[in-house]
């Protein structure tokens, strides 16, 4: 089996697409096609089947591509460790960052890698928190923040901070500065992101145990969308104090604590547990950590500080801030 072959065979089961895989590889596309084939015709197995959307994995390719990225996970451990043996630090970390952390994060993550590690290359890209969850176990990233992941046997975690979540809505709704029990907020319009976004489960979920669900008034799943919303009419949503802090505009929401039980959401770092980490992704697992402990939980902090602080009258009890363990900012629990 050629090395490029492979390569090339798990650009395109990533990207989907011959097309979109030969741009990122700077590969003419039926130079592409040609050595995916001579794979298919090497193994007597067909890999992929076209679709009109692009190309999706066969049994047979689902397989290879399982063993496959192991296997460039082994040779990148063995470039490092050889690298070490001329003094240097290289090789490639995919970092997952959640799209409303990304503009706190990205950049100094880059410049940290940049400064302490300058034989490593970073990839970053932000997103939801399923669809990431999905790519650590696939290998295309190796490693993500996530809020509250599912339980999975294939997945370690490392707990980065903890929030709050309240009942938001916009000025034109009724609403006073009293908590609200959980079993009270099922009984209002909520507007909340389609399954399985972190929040519609937490909701869903702890609802179920007190026998009740929410009544759900639209599906989306944007927060910036969910905050337009309720700020031009009816409705509410279940969301952190970060979210509305640092997408809307002040004065514009009212935001009550929930209550018998609180609701919270957990940031969490994540690696698979069937590919250990390498030496570079370990320096680079540790870095995100740091500045999260440093950069994030700080910033994070303050500017729910400062929503409340504009708003007053909103709470009559201090909020649960995002706080983090000492140590790295880990909290294991």
């Amino acid at each position: 089996m050629d090395f490029k072959q492979l390569q090339y065979f798990l650009c395109v089961v990533d990207q989907g697409s011959f097309t979109k895989a030969s741009r990122l590889l700077d590969v003419a596309q039926p130079a592409l096609s040609r050595q995916v084939r001579l794979l298919e015709v090497e193994l007597k197995q067909n890999l992929l089947i076209r679709t009109g959307r692009g190309v999706v994995a066969t049994e047979a390719g689902r397989l290879l591509t399982d063993h496959g990225r192991r296997i460039m996970h082994q040779i990148e451990t063995a470039r490092e460790e050889l690298g070490k043996l001329r003094g240097t630090v290289g090789g490639h970390v995919d970092v997952g960052i959640p799209t409303s952390l990304s503009k706190l994060l990205a950049v100094r993550l880059i410049s940290e890698v940049r400064e302490r590690l300058p034989g490593a290359a970073l990839s970053i890209s932000d997103g939801l928190s399923v669809p990431m969850h999905e790519s650590i176990l696939s290998g295309r990233l190796d490693m993500a923040l996530l809020y509250k992941p599912q339980s999975s046997p294939d997945l370690d975690t490392v707990t980065v901070m903890k929030e709050e979540l309240y009942l938001v809505c916009g000025a034109s709704s009724p609403s006073d500065a009293s908590p609200i029990s959980l079993k009270e907020v099922a009984d209002l319009p909520l507007v909340i992101p389609r399954r399985p976004h972190e929040i519609r489960n937490i909701v869903e979920t702890k609802m179920a145990s007190l026998g009740c669900k929410p009544q759900v008034m639209i599906e989306v799943d944007g927060v910036p969308a969910i905050l337009d919303i309720l700020a031009d009419g009816p409705g509410y949503a279940v969301l952190p104090l970060y979210a509305v802090a640092i997408y809307s505009k002040s004065g514009v929401y009212r935001f009550r604590r929930i209550v018998d039980p609180c609701l919270g959401s957990r940031l969490v770092l994540a690696t698979s547990s069937r590919r250990p980490r390498t030496s570079t992704q370990e320096a680079v697992f540790n870095l995100v950590l740091e500045i999260c402990s440093e950069v994030l939980i700080p910033a994070i902090n303050r500017e729910v500080a400062l929503l409340l602080a504009q708003q007053p009258a909103a709470m009559n009890t201090p909020p649960t801030l995002a706080y983090a363990a000492a140590g790295g900012g880990r909290l294991d629990q």
